[in-house]
């Protein structure tokens, strides 16, 4: 490892933290406000680049610290606009990031992951065939945004009437509140109106259901919530997401109940993949909205994106209009959601990584930080 990738990164430590570090080296907490400017609202990694700061403290600065961004392995642009980024990190492993264009406007969103693998085991997802490896940093996950800030030229941030990366979504690589301090601090900087800028409005995480993390999220963050759903049973359910045999769907509902801020205006969005002849009836749909009855709640209808060695096949199209059918009649959203990027495999879970699986060796050392895997058998 070479003395720039032992130097501590300056990309996604906290306000507080950044000023600790200024400490360190004798600095002012006007530094770090400076810094700040630097790093998240022009985008710059260079310190010389930095013009406000002298050249003896840029090269100070330089001497202590770096301000790094995970490595783009692979770029790919699909036929729909979509992007993809295979992102390589300070440890040689990796995580994929997208930018999903809105088929709308100008404008889109960048679908960030929060571990490299995951910890889950959902059967429908490409993700999960992909064992646990690591939590990704507040600034791996921070670091997602700027990359793809990057490849579409956004620096230094601009407003809300010219930004096409708009939104984020929590909803790539990984459980999101299975990392959460993390995650938590790097969606504080991305809200950061002195920095990247983008409003809790506009950013939504997604859970499978780690209910006792729920309510912790909204009160800290804020932000729009998504439930991956995907069944109206606990028997379905534990089949498909075995989440669900920890926090079956009675506690996960009264969870979305208890969520601070879900209103008329903030509605709960439940994510529900259809997969053919397993979640797509017309007795199904009705379930589902008894399931979700009393709640301020949206539907995203996903048909299920086929992915190599997948065991679960697509829906016929009048079968899902038949379900959103269902639900809108009853008062509801219920949108279909058009496949992006699929010939890049980067449509809804299809997400995985390069990296190797670990071995045992590296199990234990995840479960000495840590980091929750019962619920991902280890593989040869």
């Amino acid at each position: 490892m070479t003395a720039t990738e032992t130097k501590p990164n300056l990309i996604g430590l906290s306000r507080a933290d950044l000023i600790a570090a200024m400490e360190t080296i004798g600095e002012k907490p006007f530094r770090a406000k400076q810094l700040w400017h630097w790093m998240y609202h022009r985008g710059e990694s260079d310190f010389a680049q930095m013009s406000s700061i002298s050249k003896t403290m840029q090269a100070r600065l330089a001497e202590h610290f770096v301000v790094r961004r995970p490595v783009v392995e692979r770029e790919l642009i699909s036929t729909d606009t979509t992007r993809k980024w295979l992102l390589r990190f300070n440890d040689g492993n990796e995580a994929e990031t997208v930018y999903i264009p809105d088929g709308d406007e100008d404008r889109g969103a960048a679908c960030v992951s929060t571990q490299v693998g995951c910890t889950l085991t959902c059967r429908f997802c490409h993700t999960g065939t992909q064992t646990l490896v690591r939590n990704l940093s507040a600034a791996e996950i921070v670091g997602q945004v700027m990359v793809a800030r990057d490849s579409l030229g956004e620096w230094p941030t601009p407003d809300d009437s010219g930004r096409r990366l708009s939104n984020v979504v929590v909803m790539g690589m990984g459980e999101p509140l299975y990392n959460f301090d993390n995650v938590a601090t790097a969606l504080e900087i991305v809200m950061d109106g002195e920095g990247i800028g983008i409003s809790r409005r506009r950013i939504t995480l997604s859970t499978s259901g780690v209910v006792p993390m729920m309510k912790l999220c909204g009160e800290r963050l804020g932000v729009n919530l998504a439930v991956s759903l995907h069944a109206v049973t606990d028997e379905l359910r534990d089949r498909i997401m075995p989440i669900n045999r920890k926090y079956p769907l009675k506690e996960l509902i009264q969870a979305c109940h208890d969520y601070p801020g879900a209103s008329n205006a903030r509605r709960i969005t439940f994510e529900y993949i259809m997969l053919k002849g397993v979640n797509d009836s017309p007795a199904d749909a009705r379930a589902l909205l008894k399931l979700i009855r009393g709640l301020p709640a949206k539907f995203n209808l996903i048909p299920f994106n086929p992915w190599p060695g997948s065991e679960f096949e697509t829906p016929e199209p009048r079968s899902v209009k038949a379900f959103s059918d269902i639900l809108q009649d009853a008062g509801y959203s219920a949108p279909i959601r058009m496949p992006r990027g699929r010939d890049i495999l980067a449509a809804c879970g299809q997400l995985r990584s390069d990296s190797l699986r670990e071995k045992a060796s590296l199990a234990k050392a995840r479960a000495a930080a840590g980091i929750i895997d019962d619920d991902h058998p280890q593989r040869d």
